[in-house]
């Protein structure tokens, strides 16, 4: 009974992990869809889309970093809870947002208000991944993760969120330099372990088939479904 109960929550958590991916892959093919080809078969047509480039590939970068740190903390979080599947759909909705500001800004050729709305829509983002991450690190507290990595993450998560606030007003007098900000911001989540902890660090829950999770260091994140 107890390997059944077990093998259930560990299915419910891989649902939304799954459940997830598919999400984040429709975002991506919503910005993809919103790619127009120039007016002209030349050069400068093309030089002339640089705006949408530009923001299409921010764009695309903070998703895939969004879902690089979502499967990250996954692997801390071996059974669902309601309270885990209401943190993750508002975390999900809140990254929806991104091909319409994406778009705006794209069409805009960065002007002010949209990058604006740009960096308002990061600072949501981030807002939202907040619980979402201190609830994956509550659970791995419990289960011996360093005092030193639980720290350094949540420094870095505030400060991400400091770069994201202090871009919104920037953006209004100086674009350019608030979307330049909004890029140096995403640089800190492009390794999901935080500067100065090492993968051996961290550590793995793996449910034994007793139910209680089981903690290794080094394991592979799949080793724990």
């Amino acid at each position: 009974m107890k390997v059944r109960i077990v093998a259930q929550r560990i299915a419910g958590s891989k649902r939304i992990e799954a459940f997830s991916d598919a999400v984040f892959a429709v975002i991506v093919t919503i910005m993809v869809l919103d790619l127009k080809p120039p007016d002209h078969a030349t050069f400068a047509a093309l030089l002339a889309l640089w705006p949408t480039a530009v923001s299409y590939v921010v764009s695309y970068c903070f998703i895939a970093v969004v879902w690089v740190n979502h499967h990250h903390l996954f692997r801390f979080l071996p059974h669902a809870t309601p309270r885990l599947i209401w943190i993750n759909f508002a975390h999900l909705f809140m990254v929806s947002l991104v091909p319409f500001a994406t778009a705006w800004v794209a069409d805009s050729r960065l002007a002010a208000v949209p990058v604006f709305v740009y960096a308002g829509v990061f600072v949501l983002v981030n807002l939202a991944y907040l619980p979402f991450e201190r609830h994956a690190l509550t659970y791995a507290q419990a289960h011996e993760i360093s005092a030193k990595t639980r720290r350094i993450t949540k420094v870095r998560s505030l400060a991400t969120l400091g770069t994201f606030l202090v871009a919104m007003p920037v953006s209004l007098a100086f674009p350019s330099l608030g979307f330049g900000l909004v890029c140096c911001a995403l640089l800190l989540y492009l390794r999901p372990e935080p500067p100065g902890v090492h993968n051996e660090d961290a550590t793995e829950i793996r449910p034994l088939p007793g139910g209680s999770p089981n903690v290794s260091a080094g394991a592979s994140p799949r080793s724990a479904r």
